[in-house]
């Protein structure tokens, strides 16, 4: 076995040890043995950090957006030099595929290429003549200190959805990654600060809920930008809004695809597969739940997905022909596992188990085989909560509305999918169901980087989506100057326009 590593905060530009004597295990989930130890910061570590941001920010600030985007290309080029090397870590230590990882390193760097854009966004707006001899005029200005603080399921692309707008408005950023998989954000920041960004402006602190907390307490924190499960984001948006912060808490998700008897049936298995099983399920923009409308449609997908799913078998994180690799840990292991125990407890029918599934010379890593249920029912707690895991829940519909009913009565609201070659069906569905991102025949539903997301209902808390134009309204604070200016004589001659006599 390797010598472990240590993995460490990186403050004011440079790699910082940590002074709190605490210590998170970083696995390697294709074998199931630590692989390096990452510090986790104290209260004071962090505060000092945001010292530093602080002392950074204003001057930032003052470096006009056209200065500001010129670092973000510089960004880009290099961050696709590095792909390689940045995606090999994230799969050491996430478990996804290395074309997973690159999927994920790609999509963050379509919202840096929306933010290479900021001199366009950031414009107010501007009335000539609102009054008398009076103008009005907006501008948007950074809030100062930000925080993100991001999910283990997407290392790369969440922080860049959150620091790449932040830092192009002018702000100085906290990123808080999981201490799951924290080596890509800190890679990320070195990169940025070699792409000419000044020292201090993203700082990467690592840590566990000691270091969330004095992020929510902070009062030099003006906002908060968070990604991971319902329960904690709802802890982190009361916490922050009670310390009269801006917060944006995207929570969990079961995604519902509804398969009508007129769709590519084709297309919905291919789909499937890939929604549901993909990055081992562990996205909050899978598809766990199918809903086919009527019992024939129901009774074909069923047929045509059972050999489809029994080919897909998981390998090593760095097998190029693995459809998925092992999920994050050992105890997400178990977790996953246990759910599809509950399925069975309630009565769902398990048409294929992906319990017990070892890969050779893997055996102690945290693999998961595919697993289907057929027959879910909406009174299953299974069926109510976040699995994020290799599994498919089929429940089956009547017609239309009962699967528009499931999805928009469901406490999750982040995305749907409907797939139906009957346009009329799929405008009034999008139209009327209550889900904040809605796929036609598009089965994971994440808008480009130019547009915004953000779920509904226990999915999202805070009025303000991700990336896009939401994004840049999220990070700035409006300021509105109404002025005029007096008439007649000017004392002053430098102040006269010359003439040309």
């Amino acid at each position: 076995m390797a010598a472990q590593r240590d993995i460490h905060h990186f403050i004011n530009g440079k790699a910082t040890p940590g002074t709190s004597g605490r210590f998170g295990d970083v696995f390697d989930p294709n074998t199931g043995e630590v692989q390096a130890r990452v510090a986790l910061a104290s209260a004071a570590e962090m505060g000092k950090a945001i010292e530093t941001a602080r002392a950074a920010q204003l001057a930032w600030a003052a470096v006009n957006p056209q200065r500001r985007a010129r670092v973000l290309f510089k960004y880009k080029a290099l961050v696709e030099e590095n792909m390689d090397e940045l995606a090999r870590l994230l799969s050491s230590e996430h478990g996804k595929v290395v074309a997973d990882a690159k999927g994920d390193i790609q999509r963050g760097l379509e919202v840096i290429e929306f933010a290479c854009g900021i001199p366009h966004a950031i414009k107010g707006e501007y009335t000539e003549g609102a009054g008398p001899g009076i103008d009005v005029y907006s501008m948007r200005q950074p809030l100062g200190v930000v925080a993100a603080i991001t999910p283990f399921n997407f290392p790369a692309m969440i922080p860049m959805w959150m620091f790449g707008v932040a830092i192009a408005c002018g702000n100085a950023v906290i990123l808080k990654p999981s201490e799951k998989d924290p080596s890509v954000p800190v890679r990320l920041a070195e990169l940025m600060v070699e792409a000419g960004l000044p020292e201090g402006i993203l700082n990467v602190v690592h840590g566990d809920k000691e270091a969330v907390d004095a992020i929510l307490d902070h009062p030099d924190i003006k906002a908060v930008s968070f990604v991971g499960s319902s329960d904690i984001a709802h802890y982190v948006y009361s916490r922050g809004t009670a310390n009269h912060k801006r917060v944006q808490a995207m929570g969990g998700a079961k995604n519902h695809g509804i398969i009508m008897p007129d769709a590519d049936m084709d297309q919905v298995v291919n789909d499937l597969l890939g929604s549901a099983y993909g990055s081992a399920g562990e996205r909050c923009m899978a598809l766990p739940v199918a809903v086919p409308v009527g019992e024939k449609t129901a009774n074909e997908l069923v047929e045509r997905l059972i050999p489809e799913i029994e080919k897909l078998v998981p390998g090593a994180s760095t097998d190029p022909d693995a459809i998925y690799g092992p999920v994050v840990s050992q105890a997400h292991k178990e977790k996953v596992e246990a759910w599809i125990q509950k399925g069975v407890d309630e009565g769902a029918e398990l048409k294929i188990d992906g319990r017990g599934f070892t890969l050779q010379g893997h055996e102690n890593g945290f693999f998961i085989g595919p697993s289907l249920f057929d027959h879910v029912t909406p009174d299953m707690s299974s069926y109510k909560e976040e699995i994020f895991g290799p599994v498919l829940q089929i429940v089956r519909a009547h017609d239309l509305e009962e699967a528009a009913r499931l999805a928009s009565e469901h406490q999750y609201g982040n995305g749907v999918a409907i797939f139906t070659r009957n346009g009329l069906a799929a405008r009034e569905f999008a139209s009327k169901v209550n889900v904040g991102m809605v796929g036609v025949n598009v089965p994971i539903p994440v808008p480009v980087a130019y547009h915004t997301f953000g779920g509904w209902k226990r999915s999202a808390f805070g009025d303000v989506n991700q990336h896009g134009m939401e994004g840049v309204r999220f990070f700035t604070k409006i300021k509105t100057v109404t002025q005029r200016w007096p008439s007649g004589d000017i004392s002053d001659q430098s102040f006269v326009i010359p003439t040309m006599q």
